[in-house]
């Protein structure tokens, strides 16, 4: 007997529904081609088409696993997923390209031969330390939403001699610009004659948190690490070099976030 029409129509919807919708420049974002930004500019300059026909609008709904993307005619495929740690030098910028120039962390993977990788997270030009980089957007995601409240530790070197009162004071937190700058956690490593080590825990992130933080509360950073970001830390990577993360770290780092 003839399934009745309605049954066919459900079963003919059935890959849409395994295969959510999203913006082209959203799937060429997932698919690890590239930064959402960059599909956005790839995509109104005519170089990406969808189904042999250049599309030309970033937000066109497009299905991830049946649609045909090609960017320059040649075919979009997944890649395979790369997640890496790389130990960021003080003076380079988290960018893919800097308009004055200056030595980006993509100068430092350039030979390696990897795929697009987006950093997680950021880490500003004066900063450095443990910087993680992945092609998995959605993993990337999950690690930087600011719900997930995933620790980060830093090891901050002040001008000063910060006692436990302005401790307390890093936990209890300032207002600075309409923002709640506060840390989780705040230790006193060690003390010079005329500046001291700080261990700074955050779970969450505001631009510049830490600096601003310790300016509201009379201290100039001088240098600023980033050693851990949940389970996983920077630990003897030399400064400038990077390596993958195996799947047990991976698997840390979406556990803890």
């Amino acid at each position: 007997m003839p399934r009745p029409p309605s049954f066919r129509r459900a079963a003919a919807a059935t890959p849409s529904a395994q295969s959510p919708r999203h913006g082209l420049a959203r799937v060429l974002s997932k698919l690890g081609a590239c930064s959402r930004s960059q599909a956005e500019q790839w995509i109104r300059a005519g170089r990406v088409s969808v189904d042999g026909r250049v599309v030309r609008d970033p937000h066109q709904p497009t299905l991830i696993d049946r649609h045909r993307l090609a960017v320059d005619g040649q075919p979009v495929q997944r890649s395979e997923s790369v997640y890496v740690v790389f130990n960021k030098p003080r003076g380079i910028v988290v960018s893919a390209a800097d308009e004055h120039g200056r030595a980006t962390v993509y100068t430092a993977l350039a030979a390696a031969g990897l795929p697009w990788l987006g950093p997680v997270g950021r880490l500003d030009k004066a900063s450095e330390g443990l910087l993680l980089l992945s092609n998995d957007t959605t993993w990337a995601a999950g690690i930087t939403d600011p719900a997930t409240h995933l620790e980060k530790t830093y090891h901050v070197q002040v001008a000063g001699q910060p006692d436990a009162a302005v401790l307390q004071a890093m936990l209890a937190g300032v207002e600075d610009a309409g923002d709640r700058l506060k840390a989780r956690k705040a230790t006193l490593l060690r003390v010079g004659e005329k500046n001291a080590w700080l261990e700074v825990v955050l779970d969450e992130g505001r631009n510049r948190h830490i600096r601003r933080l310790l300016a509201a509360l009379g201290f100039d950073v001088l240098r600023l690490i980033r050693v851990a970001i949940g389970p996983l830390a920077l630990g003897e990577l030399a400064k400038g070099q990077w390596r993958r993360l195996d799947q047990d770290e991976v698997r840390a780092l979406v556990t803890q976030s």
